[in-house]
């Protein structure tokens, strides 16, 4: 056993002490202590409009959701994890992004946009950088679905807490919740006259400023709160080639709510939002040069040194801008029957993204374009009744109601200088045989074609359109059942029924990617072979001449020794047409970036899928004592098909004999992934859930399983999107919270997780089964503390908090597409150690301090990331670089000060 894996053992022995001392110590202190008197005797049924009590930190009681009913966080048999506001205030979280470094087992990636950021709890998930693909973690704000990333990070000023449940959750939550669920949930508007203003500021002149207020319009029965506010910040990126900085902050939101509540059964909520995102985002560093190059470097661009990639210098021709719109609507209606109680929830969302990217990330003009504009269009309804038949059954039905539309238009162009690049790959690649003019006369003479001044010139590129159209249905029920005092079984079942239907437009005006090289060389081959066989055959001692073969085809006598001649050279050729050694055009493939594309709905391919699933839930909770519960569950969760909405997409093997003999197949047509089939999770869990007078504790063991699990990567040009056979995590996850004084507050949380794949034999980096999975650490932890003191008779406070949060060392991609030849599987290893030297660990240390005074008026000065912990959070090959890998840097050290008061 090597050093690292004794010290990723020793700390993983360590934390399970620490957790098992901490459930078996009952005279330990707890922040999360329940008061009988603060307990409400019977909650609602419906946990929507639950006033919940604030946070641990003022010792009430947390209520949670989760299961879409009220219940304390001790009591409810689920796995999840509660951000309250005081912690993303105090801790000075802006957006979902920064969640991870409270809750180890959530983990965010951001990607090329301000519009891509990928949620993963207990390492599976998936959906972001391709809007046919949904996301395996779905989010819920006020119980609303937001289907995809673009409008999941809005800032929110009125935060009553944050849920992350970790596991499959579609038996309530319905299709795209097979790894999990963040809900978030904002504070209703009140009867009393109040508010808030926040107002921060930091480096990279940072400013933030939000608002919020809220009061009755009509007494006692119409209340109403209104709030905005705005997020800016400098790039810290520079980018000298352009002189602005990239991954700056520029967005606004503006949100309304009503809550119309006399006393009576009928209970209403309405919400009306829109936010607006307008930054330069997402820079790219090298991590490692090639070739590829070294030719841009030889045409006057530049690119990030590898060997110092947190310079924070990036190198682009142009500004990757995003424009991004978000708005909606929502309404949730309750009306009481007395033990049962009716809840409707309907939404509608739109959103608007136009980015325009320098997707080269470097500074001369390859891609002079890629622009991208996407709208997309959400339905969702909601019906559910709960309530309670006698004393010991609850009960929940429900349906729920899904109907998307999007729209996708990509353009693709080549830039000025892609030209002066490819004519140095080809001459590498042709051992100098060729230029690019060199180039385009030789096939246009093979051809009968004239080419000169056609290859790679600007302008030239792929325009895509895409539709998908998607109506799903699912309808759920779940019932909790006390067997005896303190025993409860809880069986639930949802049934989903998922439709999907896409159309695409695709055009290629690549010249060179429309060639048949394999054919250009079957051609050369015969031009070659024939003349020096005629030549040998009659005695020349030479090739023969154009002259001399049609003088000995116009002899009677000669004339069936050249066709001889002629059928066997062609049959050569034809065989040898994809033999590197004879073909030397066959080099010269990795430059046919953009080839053409079969457009769907075809004769073959009718652009459809239909999925129908059942998703289960069978747990067994029972109260060992007041103070310590125990659960045992069993669940399962599913995801619907999603389609490859990217230049990649290919047809599946299995239609390629059938489109060619449609005579559909284009030139260059490869097999690929249209589509991958749906995802289906299982998971088995016991956890223990300890809450004393001065300490609780929350430990839980799982084994998890994706079958099918919805693998997308970038293999740098385009998207791969596969089904894995199975990935499965073993884990353990372990939260405490205790409090030794009434100032005082500390917190720890740790999860451990053994992630692998049991069987994925098509990767685009070749056969990961037995691999453990990438880019899942195996520990991650957070550690915190609060200190909280009345200084004076006017209830003044300091308060003082601090947050560690660690990930342990771990590969962050599987293997780079760019090394592996899928004709080759030798070169599966190459592949996967092209990936070994890029590894992630973290150390985020974050604190702030505040005067709080007791008028209501808050100072506090905070940092995050103070150590400046620097580390790659996503490595990709290159985009038309080949060999050549890239990352996105994380965001370095920031600090400021803030001013919060409260009427």
């Amino acid at each position: 056993m090597n050093l690292a894996t004794r010290s990723a053992t020793a700390r993983l022995r360590l934390m399970l002490l620490a957790g098992t001392a901490a459930l078996a110590a009952p005279q330990i202190a707890s922040a999360q202590t329940v008061d009988d008197s603060e307990t409400p005797a019977e909650p609602p049924v419906d946990g929507d409009s639950f006033e919940t009590q604030e946070d641990s930190a003022t010792g009430n009681v947390i209520i949670v959701t989760a299961t879409k009913r009220a219940q304390t966080l001790q009591e409810i048999p689920v796995a999840v994890s509660v951000a309250t506001a005081e912690t993303l205030e105090r801790a000075q979280i802006r957006d979902l992004k920064d969640l991870q470094t409270q809750i180890p087992s959530l983990r965010v990636d951001q990607l090329q946009s301000s519009a891509n950021t990928n949620f993963l709890i207990r390492g599976f998930g998936n959906g972001a950088n391709n809007a046919g693909i949904e996301p395996s973690v779905g989010v819920f704000v006020d119980g609303v679905y937001r289907s995809r990333t673009a409008s999941q990070i809005t800032d929110l000023p009125d935060v009553e807490r944050i849920e992350v449940l970790r596991g499959p959750q579609s038996t309530l939550f319905g299709k795209n919740a097979s790894a999990g669920v963040i809900s978030i949930v904002t504070k209703e508007p009140e009867f009393e006259f109040g508010g808030l203003v926040d107002l921060s500021y930091g480096n990279y002149n940072a400013i933030v400023a939000k608002g919020l207020v809220t009061g009755p319009i009509m007494a006692d029965t119409l209340a109403f709160s209104l709030a905005g506010g705005v997020n800016m910040r400098d790039g810290y990126l520079e980018n000298p080639i352009t002189g602005t900085d990239s991954n700056d902050r520029d967005r606004w939101f503006a949100r309304g709510q009503l809550l119309f509540d006399n006393g009576s059964p009928f209970r209403a909520r309405l919400i009306a939002d829109y936010d607006k995102i307008d930054e330069i985002c997402c820079g790219v560093v090298n991590l490692r040069r090639s070739a590829a190059s070294n030719a841009i470097l030889a045409i006057g661009g530049q690119i990030p040194d590898p060997n110092d990639p947190f310079a924070d210098v990036i190198y682009t021709n142009l500004d990757s801008t995003n424009d991004i719109e978000n708005y909606g609507v929502s309404g949730q209606l309750e009306y009481d029957l007395g033990a049962f109680r009716l809840t409707s929830i309907t939404g509608y969302r739109r959103s608007d993204l136009v980015t325009d990217q320098d997707s080269d990330f470097t500074s001369a003009d390859l891609l002079g374009r890629n622009f991208a504009d996407l709208n997309i269009s959400t339905f969702t309804q909601e019906a559910r009744i709960s309530g309670e038949i006698g004393e010991r059954l609850n009960v929940l039905l429900g349906a729920f109601y899904f109907n998307e539309d999007i729209e996708q238009r990509n353009e693709l162009y080549f830039g000025d200088d892609f030209r002066s690049y490819a004519n140095l790959l080809i001459q590498g690649a042709s051992g100098g045989a060729f230029n690019v003019p060199a180039l385009e006369a030789t096939i246009g003479a093979l051809t009968g074609r004239d080419l000169a001044g056609d290859f790679f010139i600007a302008g030239q590129g792929l325009t895509e359109n895409y539709t998908l159209d998607n109506e799903a249905l699912s309808i759920f029920g779940q019932a909790d059942f006390e067997i005896a005092d303190g025993l409860v079984l809880t069986l639930g079942a949802n049934y989903t029924d998922d439709k999907k239907r896409i159309t695409t437009d695709v055009v290629s005006t690549d010249v060179f990617s429309n060639l048949d090289l394999q054919q250009v060389g079957s051609t050369a081959i015969f031009a070659q072979a024939f003349p020096s066989q005629v030549g040998t055959a009659f005695g020349l001692g030479r090739p023969a001449t154009q002259a001399e073969i049609a003088s000995f085809l116009a002899n009677p006598q000669t004339a069936p020794i050249v066709g001889q001649i002629q059928a066997g050279v062609q049959a050569f050729a034809a065989a040898n047409a994809a033999n590197p050694a004879l073909n030397p055009f066959l080099a010269l493939r990795t430059l046919q970036f953009l080839p053409p594309f079969l457009n769907v709905p075809n004769s073959v391919e009718d652009g459809r899928t239909a999925d129908t699933d059942w998703s289960y839930t069978a747990r067994l909770a029972y109260d060992v004592s007041p103070t310590l519960n125990v659960y045992l569950s069993y669940a399962t969760g599913f995801k619907a098909s999603s389609f490859n909405l990217s230049r990649d997409s290919r047809p599946l093997a299995s239609d390629l004999a059938a489109i060619r003999a449609a005579g559909l197949a284009p030139v260059n047509l490869t097999t690929g992934s249209r589509f991958a089939g749906p995802e289906d999770t299982t998971v088995y869990e016991l956890g223990i859930k300890g809450n004393w007078d001065f300490a609780s504790g929350n430990l839980t063991f799982f084994r998890q399983t994706i079958d099918g699990f919805q693998s997308n990567i970038f293999t740098g040009t385009g998207f791969a999107l596969a089904n894995a056979g199975e990935q499965e995590t073993f884990g353990i996850e372990f939260d405490s919270i205790v409090r030794p004084t009434d100032e005082l507050t500390l917190n720890v949380a740790f999860t451990y997780l053994d992630a692998k794949f049991n069987s994925f034999v098509g990767s685009s980096v070749g056969d990961l089964s037995g691999f453990q999975v990438a880019n899942v650490p195996e520990i991650s932890a957070s550690f915190g503390g609060q200190y909280d003191r009345e200084i004076n008779a006017a209830g003044d406070r300091i308060i003082l908090t601090a947050n560690y949060h660690y990930e342990a060392p771990t590969q962050i991609v599987d293997g780079l597409p760019a090394f592996y030849n899928p004709r080759d599987p030798s070169t599966q290893p190459i592949a996967i150690a092209a990936a070994r030297p890029f590894r992630r660990q973290i150390d985020d240390v974050s604190a702030s301090i505040t005067y709080a005074f007791g008028m209501g008026l808050e100072l506090s000065v905070w940092g995050r990331n103070l150590l400046d912990d620097r580390y790659i959070t996503t490595v990709f090959d290159s985009v038309a670089q080949a060999q050549s890998v890239s990352g996105y840097p994380n965001q370095p050290r920031t600090y400021g000060v803030a001013a919060r008061y409260r009427f």
